[in-house]
């Protein structure tokens, strides 16, 4: 499955409605550290059809970015049924990410 550009207009319906775990990138052109993960998640979306994945520029969507309460980014969080199940700061190998599911 593709990775979801998540805006505030598509938020409701792709994320707080979807019927499988979601997992959320919020990222920036500008940062490094995003540029590293980014290449990851993509990779997790095209193998792991059980999930969605969705990205978030935060310079885009200041606020989902202040919803979720991003003060760092990367930052990942996974959501279920609507609800944030888990959430990491930082760039991290694959394995790690995996591990959040």
């Amino acid at each position: 499955m593709s990775v979801l550009t998540v805006t505030k207009d598509n938020f409701e319906s792709e994320v707080k409605q979807s019927d499988k775990p979601v997992l959320l990138d919020f990222w920036a052109t500008w940062c490094g550290p995003c540029r590293m993960v980014s290449p990851i998640v993509d990779e997790i979306a095209e193998e792991r059809t059980d999930i969605k994945v969705g990205k978030v520029n935060i310079d885009e969507q200041p606020e989902l970015a202040q919803q979720f309460g991003v003060m760092s980014i990367p930052t990942l969080v996974v959501l279920k049924n609507g609800e944030i199940t888990n959430q990491a700061v930082g760039a991290m190998p694959k394995e790690q990410i995996l591990r959040l599911l």
